[in-house]
């Protein structure tokens, strides 16, 4: 019997999470080491626009294709994208100086239900009965993982402090980005997906450094060279932000936001896994449960599709 190959949009997604765990990784280090959270932040855009830009023009120039058209809604969906993704990539990085990795993971993950929310409003994008069962599952594994250690049942109280409300707004923020993102792509007139994707990327990026540079120089000038300074390690977190961010964008461009950060769970799975092997912090059983439930939420999710 042929096995069938996951959906492009499916493979995608799962690459784009791989990518982002990688980066993360990247810049729990150095925020802890030398770079305040804005730093941090800011070299994820400087180091990966260059990357990008360049891939860009070797697509144009090998394929013989011509920039697509772009739209006010482009830009206004681009900017709202762009500024919600610096505040939530700051939310993370900030998150991380106080709890581990796997549980900043964690937090973040919220949006994938808010992602959803916001492609309702602003997309009027619908998801599926059975599709909102495995995205609600998905919450509910959120719910086991967010206890500390020694916790028991379910507490709504486990929420109300600052690291949880750091990561709940990145989650609300990356919701409101990958939305708005989608609605980016899909606002260009002309060109394929794989393009349209790359061209959004490349703006959207190009945005984000401009907006980090003035705000460094104005708030924080001393982390520009501190930026430049980390470039040993920054230059991967650029490379792996473009990757993820490619695949991310391509993802939209194929499938509604919701369905696409829902599969983008798995990358929970792996950064408990990097917590573990990389930053040696214990797994308890609670957060080996929540692993299970976010497994079957996913894979709801991807069968009923």
């Amino acid at each position: 019997m042929d096995i069938p190959f996951p959906e492009l949009w499916i493979v995608i997604s799962v690459a784009a999470a791989a990518f982002q765990t990688v980066r993360f990784m990247l810049q729990k280090v150095l925020s802890t080491a030398t770079l305040s959270a804005a730093g941090a932040t800011f070299s994820r855009f400087v180091y990966s626009a260059p990357f990008i830009l360049t891939f860009l023009a070797f697509y144009l120039a090998s394929s013989g294709k011509t920039m697509p058209g772009f739209t006010a809604a482009f830009w206004a969906y681009a900017v709202a994208g762009g500024a919600a993704q610096i505040l939530a990539t700051v939310c993370v990085v900030l998150l991380f100086k106080q709890r581990n990795f796997a549980v900043g993971i964690t937090f973040k993950k919220t949006e994938v239900i808010l992602t959803a929310l916001m492609g309702w409003i602003l997309l009027g994008e619908g998801v599926a009965p059975l599709g909102l069962v495995a995205i609600l599952l998905g919450v509910f594994a959120l719910l086991l993982l967010s206890g500390g250690p020694g916790t028991s049942g379910l507490r709504l109280s486990d929420l109300r402090n600052r690291a949880a409300g750091l990561g709940i707004a990145s989650g609300a923020l990356f919701s409101i980005s990958a939305v708005t993102y989608r609605g980016a792509s899909l606002s260009l007139e002309g060109g394929e997906a794989a393009l349209r994707a790359g061209v959004t990327l490349g703006a959207v990026v190009c945005l984000q450094t401009a907006i980090m540079v003035v705000w460094l120089v104005l708030r924080e000038p001393g982390q520009i060279r501190a930026v430049w300074g980390a470039r040993r390690v920054a230059v991967w977190i650029g490379m792996t932000s473009m990757a993820g961010s490619y695949c991310w964008f391509y993802a939209f461009t194929l499938q509604n936001a919701a369905y696409v950060k829902a599969i983008g769970q798995v990358e929970l799975i792996l950064s408990i896994a990097a917590s573990t092997l990389f930053f040696h912090e214990k797994i308890t059983r609670r957060e080996l449960a929540g692993i299970a439930v976010l497994l079957a939420s996913i894979l709801m999710l991807v069968l009923v599709i």
